[in-house]
């Protein structure tokens, strides 16, 4: 016999959730069918991001470049200290093979010198103060023994210092590799940007930058404004002569740079040794805080970090190797970006 049992119904709070799932759909499809499509962004925005981004990589390049120079120091200082423990361990050891000599030779005469017993103390130290064996001893013999714990005092010193520099120098290198890691990312999130440019558009960029450096470069040769001095005068007709050469960041020359990179090749061309990066080559002279005061030659550095140096060119104009995707060129110090902190003659 068939059943005919009414079937369920759905029961209030399923209806009410069935039909809220409902209508959201219904609202959500009614957005995305009125959501204007996104709009792509127009050069001069693509651009502006680009800056910020090379600008942020510069920050993170001159970091890289301290961490890179702490890195070189720390393993010449380890190198050296190395060597002075080996050399003072060939000298503790012949020092240890004279006494040891004379405790054969004692030992063959049926006596042992209370000098050889203290060296074979585990405690020299307080078997000369409890004994007051250095009464008992040669002159001779007392200077022996005092060689061989003075000799055991540096080494220890110097393998503290080698330890902890070569935990200082792991560090350094976590550090230059995050900071190199940071480069390249932002690096390449500028690629991405300039890879969405038109071949058009990209050439238009171009096409500015260049005018702008000719620009630079005759307001620079029109200024009559000497170099500070003759080393000046060399540092920059060295930087003069790597006009057109890329901008690579970490790159101290001879065929690419970076902006600190630039200027210390600059004056080592000159014959002058300043810092590698830009923070600390702010302390390679005298402060120059008014443009008006500079000339050809002087340092000159922009942002707040300190981030950014070239050479100064006259006329309100430098010779700098700006960032990434650019060449060493003159720029206006008015379009690098950020202000002008001081100059810096060196």
């Amino acid at each position: 016999m068939a059943s005919h049992r009414r079937p369920k119904q759905p029961s209030r709070a399923r209806v009410t959730v069935l039909t809220t799932a409902a209508a959201a759909a219904v609202a959500f499809s009614s957005q995305a069918a009125n959501a204007a499509p996104s709009e792509k962004p127009s050069k001069d925005e693509v651009k502006t991001k680009v800056d910020k981004l090379y600008e942020e990589a510069e920050q993170a390049t001159e970091k890289y470049n301290g961490a890179k120079e702490k890195q070189e120091k720390l393993q010449k200082e380890i190198s050296t200290i190395q060597d002075n423990v080996a050399r003072g361990q060939e000298e503790l050891n012949e020092l240890r093979d004279s006494l040891g000599l004379a405790a054969a030779s004692q030992y063959r005469t049926g006596s042992i010198d209370p000098s050889v017993q203290l060296f074979l103390s585990a405690d020299p130290e307080d078997y000369l103060d409890k004994a007051s064996t250095l009464d008992q001893l040669s002159s001779q013999q007392v200077e022996a023994l005092k060689k061989v714990q003075e000799k055991q005092r540096e080494l220890a010193q110097e393998r503290a210092e080698a330890s902890e520099k070569l935990k200082d120098l792991a560090s350094t290198r976590t550090e230059l590799g995050k900071k190199k890691k940071e480069v390249q990312g932002k690096l390449s999130s500028a690629q991405k940007l300039l890879n969405s440019l038109t071949a058009a558009e990209k050439a238009a960029l171009a096409a500015e930058q260049s005018r702008a450096s000719r620009a630079a470069e005759r307001d620079a040769l029109t200024a009559d404004v000497p170099p500070s001095s003759g080393r000046a005068a060399a540092a920059f007709a060295f930087a003069k002569s790597q006009l057109g050469k890329p901008y690579v960041y970490g790159a101290t020359g001879m065929s690419s740079y970076d902006c600190s990179g630039l200027t210390s090749r600059a004056y080592a061309a000159a014959g002058v040794q300043i810092p590698r990066t830009s923070e600390a080559q702010t302390g390679a002279g005298t402060k120059i805080y008014s443009v008006s005061q500079l000339k050809v030659g002087d340092l000159v550095f922009f942002f707040n970090d300190l981030h950014h140096v070239g050479l100064y060119a006259g006329n309100g104009q430098i010779i700098h190797a700006p960032r990434t995707g650019t060449v060493v060129r003159y720029e206006s110090m008015s379009t690098i970006g950020g202000p002008f902190m001081f100059g810096v003659r060196v």
